[in-house]
């Protein structure tokens, strides 16, 4: 979508839903992003806009949702061109693919780790499993992989077991193990959620490190847009399982095209800003029922640049107004051709 090399990863017109007993929950609806060898790409927007779902659905752990319709394709090293959605959860290809080549870093560590074994057989089952080493040589690389995260007293958290560490220190496991068989793509949720400023950084300079030295391909999903200024290429938004646009991230910084993009942009605390007098920026509203969308674009009953029997009657399609630059919206569509507003400039 926006570059010209062959993607590692495309993911082309996806819907995602869950089947529950009030109704049928689209959770993603028709996504379409591509990921570029060595590209750090961040997928930001408020929570329940379907970024996790999404991110899942790559390695097909998207359960109990189910990928309806849309494509995944994938460029693997070791299988050639795969279309991942046709693949099956349980099967021994996409067992093949997650970790070694493909691994996430999940927001909630608690609850992807398994509660009757310890870190260190955790961890070094992913080594033994997909590089086929003694399990001396696995814990060698487990506690060298723990040290690297900036784990302390990392010989005795191997030994033991979720329950008895803090969240904090259960969120660096999670990303150890993600990065201990130096998978191609690291799709990573929310990975600094549960960790200090401080650990925090130390965190982001490694996932950094490893992109720069092994050309490590990063799907960053978070809601922190600091953290996405400094350590992504290109920026993808989402808002209620829909893309509504992407770009470079200082072009998207600079000057955010989508009313969505500059609320979420312009919600963000700033030191340069005098705050004596000035109530913080918050986008008015709340997500809409997941089960009851709006007709047209989905934003527009939030929408500050709302345009009556425009934005609520069409959907407004994805294009490119510049080189490199892509959103949905109206203010930008041959919908309305006199506009008062020139784009980009609010």
């Amino acid at each position: 979508m926006m570059e010209n090399q062959k993607p590692l990863l495309s993911i082309n017109n996806l819907h995602v839903g869950f089947k529950m007993r009030q109704g049928f929950v689209n959770a993603v609806n028709g996504i379409n992003l591509k990921l570029n060898a060595g590209q750090v790409l961040a997928l930001v927007g408020e929570s329940g806009s379907g970024k996790t779902v999404a991110a899942r659905s790559i390695l097909r752990i998207e359960a109990p949702g189910k990928i309806t319709e849309g494509e995944i394709e994938y460029q693997s090293p070791n299988h050639g061109m795969l279309n991942l959605h046709q693949l099956k959860a349980a099967g021994l290809q996409i067992r093949s693919i997650r970790w070694k080549e493909i691994a996430m870093i999940f927001q909630e560590p608690m609850t992807s780790f398994g509660p009757m074994h310890t870190f260190g057989n955790q961890i070094a089952e992913a080594l033994i499993i997909h590089e086929n080493v003694s399990k001396s040589e696995a814990y060698d690389r487990t506690l060298e992989s723990l040290q690297e995260v900036g784990m302390p007293r990392p010989a005795k958290v191997m030994k033991q077991y979720p329950h008895q560490i803090s969240g904090g220190m259960r969120q660096r496991a999670m990303i150890a193990m993600a990065l201990i068989c130096n998978p191609q793509i690291l799709v990573a949720d929310e990975p600094t959620t549960a960790l200090d400023v401080s650990t925090e950084a130390q965190i982001l300079k490694l996932i950094r490190d490893r992109q720069e030295t092994l050309n490590t391909t990063i799907l960053y999903i978070t809601h922190n847009l600091g953290v996405v200024f400094n350590i992504a290429d290109q920026v993808a938004v989402m808002y209620l399982g829909e893309i509504i646009e992407q770009a470079p991230v200082s072009d998207l910084f600079i000057s955010p095209k989508h009313p969505y993009t500059e609320a979420l942009i312009n919600a963000v605390p700033r030191v340069d800003t005098d705050y004596t007098n000035r109530k913080s920026k918050v986008i008015k509203g709340n997500i809409p029922d997941p089960y009851s969308h709006p007709k047209g674009c989905k934003f527009h009953p939030r929408c500050p640049k709302f345009m009556k029997d425009v934005c609520d009657t069409a959907k407004p399609d994805m294009i490119e107004i510049v080189a490199n630059r892509f959103v949905a919206c109206h203010l930008y569509s041959n919908t309305q051709e006199n506009l008062t507003n020139e784009p980009g400039k609010y």
